[in-house]
């Protein structure tokens, strides 16, 4: 009989306050995002590893965690385990007259979702699904679990970029690491098409609407060095700048309004200006100013009679479809030092006043004001005054004669390189008219925000800032949160203002700053420590809170810890650094009770615990330490105070430095064990009463990092660096087998109590669940980003907490879900054929790439611009399986009702359970409907010749019955489209063509004008109760109105009760 096992499933994770990138989730621009933009409650949106966490700006609590529950392939599982994949970037589409907001998320499969969220689940006061376990129903369970819309375009390569359509939020872009842009109908929920022609990773996108909205463009930038404009309705790029020197980062585009009224609504189009600002790899911020191309003007002005304007030659042509024109750089004063770093993103304020610049690896955004047209003007003016005063100047001087005068020592011509540098970087500064508009004049330098750590990342707070100033939140690379005011100072007598700016709040109490190094849980589950860098954290298990954040430091010197271990009673933790010092710390005040400093010359690397016993019940553990000592302590009450101290009690000298040590769980003192692992790659076995020697364990090739024994202390497992993990027996020291997987150093490993099942984790991302007796490895679990450092299991193995240099503690809780091992190496071969193919995939598309290059240029300008935007997969393969098993299913059934009919005229047929009691075209219909409408098009595509004929003659049966007009309008409409050549040379088409084209008009226009009256009478009724309220109350002693007189609708009812009125008078 076949061994199972319980499954492990992640259910939560927690520690981030915003992640970073990682080595398989690229830089992203777009990394923070409002999701209410109310003064009272402005709740800021990050990108926390499988989680978007919002945060309250005002009590810096968090207010909701938004997941994805991925349902693993095979049907395996429960269903509701934490997506083990990371969000790249997300954005957020707030509709004026909507209560929800959408927002969007780039994942790093290339899967963008999104979620629907209230806006009262956002500004929740008790967070909205802050803790999501499996063990039990939570009360935000339909939350966590509410399926979000999941839209795969992009062949698993990481989404970049996101952004919603400025006016039309049904629209979405998306940009992924291969060159791609996929538009996005929300709505239909479907891709409209995918652009081609970048070659490096998108890493902005931008809607820009021109000309009133007659024409619509996107704007992207790439890491190939270009930016590209492309019109969205011929679905082709229109402009290429390919001006930047190095790789485009960042472009941010917002239309700044012109002159305001008091509804705070723009007068008109023309004042408006749109501005592009760019930013690549040689730290420079370009400014381009976005207008409607001259061919559409020129059209328009056609189409109306106008006369258009002489251009001689092809002077017209030339810039007729420019849409980007350049103005110059954003120049910061010489007096403010910058960095020459690429620039990693650029923002605008909401209210088109401000303009953010952040350089890469910089702790400083640069804030720009942007001026008023009249500012502008004015700025330009005196800037051609100027430039006419210094060439009046400069003739004066030509005319006294300066051409003779001497060159001085200092006046050394510059070099060839230092002159070629100038010239390129004034190049297209000279091509600018003198009387052209230039960045200068509008963009004025305002102050820099310094964060006290390096940036990755600044938004603009949407609210007005008292005093007239303007706030940013910096997300940093320390996983905390900024909060920067800039405010204008009043100016003084015989002074201008300034502009200050000050820190206003720190968010860093929910995350670590670097990557965590040790993890422990208590004794009643309830509690877990987690130790990095000069921090120590306690959480909430339950709640997923941080209770505790901990400064550990001696002498007012902070310490680096590695290891901690709760002491009995779970009151007082005791704490190793790598400065060699021994720590007590008091958990629930914070303090350092007591401390041993340089306890070990060396670091620290392991801490662990005795089990008490009846013969000695004094607290007592042992530390194992780089210099080459094993120390063993004990805990007693100082007589003075009921505080506790530690105290050294021996010591074991070891040959080689200590990396792990451990003791055995044997309660009896002459039986108990201490196991050390050195630097020689070696384990060895000393009795604890004596510490004579036992055993010698050898086999590592490189040391072992973490060992551990199981309950019974019969069998030790050993991990290390080697990629290996050795089994050990206790009897005799003989090795039971090793065990391969991890494709990395193994850095930890514990025993699941009361069994001989073991846990592991390595620096390949990993975790794995392993079985000691029969030599298999049961799970592998993905979900860390970075090294996985540590790990820590419950007392009854109900849930296990792993922590790594992702600075994240994922919780891995068991299930009721039975593991199958022959199952489990299924899913495995099917996720690496998926993989391989998803390879040969983007092989063949860099093949195609070179190919194209190499070729000639004729070649490359017939290349389409733009195709479909499906995306082929295993769910979508299996969706297609299941419509032709769904055709062949109503074809027998049909065959077989005939059949019955003949045989038995006058009785009733049974209905087919298979067919789930339904007529062969509605089970069809139904079968189409469970199919997911992003993956719809791509699972028609696998269908052959055939059954599109089966499937186009029940589509005409449904829409003649008027069953399922929308979804069956597409289907044919796809389909047709599709097999266009095909069904062109079958003549046996053309009456079903014919037929179904009828159909398909005749049911639209039904849909279409059922939908608009619904639409006329909705409008009606709400207008009507917005202007006459009064109609419901007699406030003034009148008589009721009829609130449906004269609308059409009801208008029948009225006149036949106004009758009656006046009949009873």
């Amino acid at each position: 009989m076949q061994h199972t096992y319980l499954r492990y499933e992640c259910a939560d994770s927690f520690g981030l306050i915003s992640s970073s990138a990682s080595s398989k989730a690229p830089v992203s621009n777009s990394i923070l995002a409002f999701g209410s933009e109310s003064r009272n409650r402005p709740v800021l949106l990050t990108t926390a590893g499988s989680h978007c966490m919002g945060f309250h700006l005002r009590t810096t609590e968090p207010t909701i965690k938004i997941g994805h529950r991925e349902q693993l392939s095979g049907g395996v599982g429960t269903g509701r385990a934490l997506n083990s994949d990371q969000i790249v970037c997300l954005d957020v589409a707030i509709p004026k007259h909507d209560e929800s907001c959408k927002v969007a998320t780039g994942w790093v499969d290339g899967a963008v979702r999104v979620f629907d969220v209230t806006e009262d689940e956002i500004c929740s006061d008790r967070g909205c699904a802050l803790a999501q376990t499996l063990l039990q129903d939570s009360d935000q369970e339909d939350f966590a679990m509410r399926e979000p819309l999941v839209l795969n375009g992009h062949s698993g390569s990481p989404i970049r970029s996101l952004v919603f359509h400025s006016r039309d939020a049904s629209r979405l872009a998306s940009g992924s690491s291969d060159g791609s842009v996929v538009l996005w109908d929300i709505v239909a929920e479907t891709g409209l098409f995918r652009l081609l022609g970048h070659k490096g990773g998108i890493t902005d996108i931008n809607f820009v609407v021109l000309n009133s909205g007659a024409l619509d463009v996107l704007v992207t930038s790439s890491l190939d060095g270009l930016v590209k404009v492309w019109d969205l309705e011929g679905q082709c790029c229109i402009q290429t700048i390919p001006t930047h020197r190095g790789e485009v980062w960042s472009a941010a585009c917002l239309t700044i309004p012109g002159s305001k009224t008091a509804g705070n609504e723009s007068i008109g189009t023309d004042d408006n200006r749109i501005r592009l600002v760019t930013g690549s790899s040689d730290g420079q911020a370009r400014v381009w100013s976005v207008q409607t191309p001259e061919r559409y003007e020129s059209k328009k002005e056609v189409r109306e009679g106008k006369d258009l304007p002489f251009a001689g030659g092809d002077g017209l042509m030339e810039s007729a479809d420019d849409v980007c024109h350049y103005m110059g750089t954003l120049i910061p004063p010489p007096n403010v030092s910058t960095s020459s770093e690429r620039i990693a993103c650029v923002h605008f304020h909401p209210n088109g006043k401000y303009v953010g610049v952040l350089h890469a690896n910089s702790k400083n955004v640069d804030v720009y004001l942007i001026r008023s047209t009249q500012e502008s003007l004015r700025k330009k003016q005196r800037r051609l005054k100027r430039k006419k005063e210094k060439s009046k100047l400069a003739t004066k001087h030509q005319e006294a004669g300066t051409k003779g005068q001497k060159r001085g020592i200092l006046d050394d011509p510059d070099t060839e390189d230092e002159n070629n540098e100038e010239m390129e970087k004034v190049s297209l500064d000279q091509k600018m008219s003198p009387e052209q508009t230039k960045a200068s004049d509008e963009f004025e330098y305002l102050e820099t925000a310094r964060a006290s750590h390096k940036v990755k990342g600044f938004i603009f707070v949407p609210y007005k800032e008292q005093g007239a100033g303007v706030r940013i939140v910096c997300a940093l690379s320390t996983n905390a949160l900024e909060i920067h005011s800039l405010i204008r100072k009043a100016a003084s007598e015989g002074m201008s203002s300034v502009v200050n700016s000050n820190k206003v709040l720190t968010m860093n109490l929910l995350g670590h700053p670097t990557g965590i190094r040790g993890l422990d849980v208590s004794s009643d589950d309830s509690i877990a420590c987690t130790v990095s860098k000069n921090s120590t954290k306690i959480w909430n298990i339950a709640k997923r809170s941080c209770t505790q954040s901990l400064t550990p430091s001696v002498e007012n010197k902070s310490c680096y810890g590695l290891c901690a271990k709760f002491l009995p009673g779970n009151t007082h933790l005791v704490l190793g650094t790598r400065e060699g010092h021994l720590l007590l710390l008091d958990i629930s005040s914070g303090d350092v009770v007591d401390y041993e400093e340089n306890a070990h010359d060396g670091a620290i690397w392991s801490i662990d615990l005795r089990r008490p016993s009846v013969q000695q019940p004094n607290v007592a553990f042992v530390t194992g330490s780089a210099d080459k000592t094993v120390k063993f302590w004990e805990i007693e009450e100082q007589a003075e105070s009921d505080t506790p101290a530690l105290v050294h009690t021996r010591t074991l000298e070891m040959s080689d430095d200590v990396v792990a040590v451990k003791y055995s769980h044997s309660t009896d003192p002459t039986k108990r064990m201490v196991f050390v692992s050195s630097l020689d790659s070696t384990i060895k076995v000393f009795f604890d009463d004596t510490l004579k020697f036992f055993l010698s364990l050898y086999g590592h090739k490189l040391p072992a990092l973490a060992i551990d024994a199981a309950d019974d202390d019969s069998i030790l497992a050993s991990s290390g660096a080697d990629k290996t993990i050795k089994i050990w027996g206790l009897d005799f020291g003989d090795t039971h087998r090793t065990l391969h997987g991890h494709q990395d150093s193994v850095t930890d490993l514990r025993f699941v109590k009361r069994s001989h099942n073991f846990f592991t984790t390595s620096k390949d991302g990993t975790v794995r669940f392993w079985d000691a007796d029969r030599f298999e490895q049961i799970l592998i679990l993905n979900g860390h980003f970075a090294e996985v450092s540590c790990l820590a299991i419950s007392r009854t193995g109900a849930f296990v907490l792993t922590g790594g240099m992702d600075r994240q503690v994922r919780v891995w809780e068991r299930t009721k879900d039975m593991v199958f091992l022959e199952e489990e190496r299924e899913r495995e071969l099917e996720q690496m054929f998926d993989r391989v193919d998803q390879d040969e995939q983007q092989t063949a598309k860099l093949l195609q790439r070179k190919d194209r290059e190499s070729g000639e240029d004729e070649e490359a300008e017939d290349e389409p611009q733009s195709e479909a935007a499906v995306r082929k997969s295993i769910l979508s393969v299996s969706a297609g399986d299941r419509i032709m098993e769904a055709l062949e299913r109503a074809d027998q059934e049909t065959k077989d009702a005939a059949l019955f009919r003949k045989s038995t005229p006058r009785k009733d047929r049974m209905p087919n359970p298979l067919l789930l009691g339904k007529e062969p075209p509605l089970y069809l219909l139904w079968v189409l409907k469970t199919v997911k409408q992003a993956e719809l098009e791509q699972s028609l595509l696998v269908l052959p010749l055939g059954h599109v004929e089966r499937l186009l003659h029940y589509l005409i049966i449904l829409l003649n019955r008027g069953r399922g007009i929308e979804i069956c309008s597409r289907v044919s409409i796809f389909l047709v489209r599709i097999h266009q050549n095909q069904i062109l040379t079958n003549r046996s088409m053309s009456v079903p063509l014919r037929e179904l084209a009828r159909l398909v008009r005749l049911r639209l226009a039904e849909s279409r004008d059922e939908v608009g009256y619904n639409l006329a009478a909705l409008r009606a009724v709400a207008r009507n109760a917005a202007s006459k309220k009064e109609s419901f109350l007699d406030y003034n002693g009148d008589a009721n109105k009829d609130i449906w007189a004269g609308l059409g609708v009801g208008s029948d009812l009225a006149a036949a009760a106004e009758g009656r009125r006046q009949a009873k008078t």
